[in-house]
């Protein structure tokens, strides 16, 4: 089965139906053309996976062949509940399928583009997020050529669609950062160079507007967002608009700056990251994450997320909360204990019970999840199945 997997090209010639295994569910219809159609197909090189010898779920995936040697190495497919969608790496079975891809990233660019408090070195971009980069580059370049195809069909000339990829997780847990890297390493394939951030911190409603309904201590929870906003953004985006406004917020002065936007031209790939990108409710029948091709949640247990909220507390204490524009200025006079009081406090009330009510439930909608360790170290990939 791996063998028949390792194909890079499809030939879809008149009244010829692709095979089943290779046709994309939702649009059956687009595999009867009549012309040569080339699909890229992810390939998924021989390797051994070294995790738990379990086949069950790999079976239905078309990984494995069920009547393996029981003591064989095969990937780990979790069979309880929602993970059971999921394939799981380890950092070592993860690394390997780089494959060839080349490292573009130097170090002086990624201490830039590290966060506060964020521990993230060289080797961690080489075995997590290279990868990641070339697994992302094939989602694309088979959504582009989808475009191409759905144009022929219609006898339309195909759109410029940006390729959209959701990032949620905590407070703290290195959201931010890690789309950053993401994004640098993305601009480097010659397929997709273009490739846009917007934070979802731009979509919350201003102070104001949250002094005004009371619930400026939920500031993050999902009802502080301008979702309407969002859902506008989303919409012209995935509409090929050439260009798309977004509103800019401050962590300096923890408010939206009313006369900046953030502008977005034509891109190729659109990088969204927040705190609530997979939420979803019974009020309403249209979603962030509808717009989203591929999402990741970035995961890891609360007692680490808590402390890194903590160390961090105590970095901005000794920088930005100096700043005489800050709208935490009162925290900068703090001593050690009082700090990690205050900020024990803030995660008990405000980030920690947003976390566990609305941000971790959404984790099994995600296509990747990156379960973090101490000190910020990916040791497991969750990679849904299609």
């Amino acid at each position: 089965m791996l063998d028949d997997l390792r194909h890079e090209f499809i030939r879809c010639v008149p009244g010829a139906e692709a095979p089943t295994r290779y046709r994309p569910a939702h649009v059956p219809s687009l595999w009867h053309t009549n012309v040569l159609v080339r699909i890229r197909v992810f390939s998924i090189p021989p390797i051994v996976m070294k995790t738990q010898r379990s086949s069950t779920g790999l079976a239905s995936f078309g990984l494995v062949n069920t009547r393996a040697d029981a003591n064989s190495d095969v990937p780990t497919a979790d069979t309880n509940g929602a993970s059971s969608r999921y394939l799981t790496f380890d950092r070592e079975t993860w690394a390997e399928l780089r494959a060839a891809t080349p490292l573009t990233l130097l170090e002086p660019e990624l201490k830039r583009l590290q966060g506060i408090n964020d521990e993230i070195d060289m080797e961690e971009v080489t075995t997590i997020y290279l990868p990641l980069s070339r697994l992302l580059n094939l989602y694309v370049s088979a959504t582009q050529d989808l475009h191409r195809v759905s144009a022929t069909f219609l006898g339309t000339i195909a759109p410029k669609v940006p390729y959209v990829i959701g990032i949620a997780g905590s407070v703290a847990v290195g959201k931010s950062t890690f789309a950053r890297i993401l994004q640098a390493l993305l601009a480097q394939w010659p397929d997709h160079p273009k490739v846009d951030l917007i934070t979802t911190d731009g979509f919350l409603y201003p102070n104001r507007v949250l002094e005004e309904r009371g619930i400026m201590d939920r500031k993050g929870f999902p009802e502080s967002y301008d979702t309407r906003e969002l859902l506008r953004v989303l919409r012209d985006i995935k509409s090929g608009h050439e260009f798309v406004e977004a509103p800019v917020y401050s962590h300096v002065v923890y408010d939206i700056v009313p006369d900046q936007r953030v502008v977005v031209q034509s891109p190729d790939i659109v990088i969204f990251e927040g705190l609530n990108m997979l939420q979803t409710g019974p009020q309403s029948t249209e979603f962030v994450s509808d717009y989203f091709d591929f999402s990741i949640y970035i995961d890891a247990d609360e007692t680490n997320i808590e402390q890194w909220y903590i160390d961090r507390f105590l970095a901005l204490r000794e920088s930005v909360f100096k700043d005489p524009n800050s709208f935490f200025q009162f925290y900068a006079e703090l001593d050690d204990e009082e700090a990690i009081q205050t900020a024990r406090e803030i995660w008990r009330t405000i980030n920690g019970r947003n976390l566990r009510e609305n941000i971790a439930p959404t984790r099994d909608r995600a296509s990747l999840i990156l379960r973090k360790a101490v000190r910020h170290r990916i040791e497991e990939v969750k990679l849904r199945r299609l």
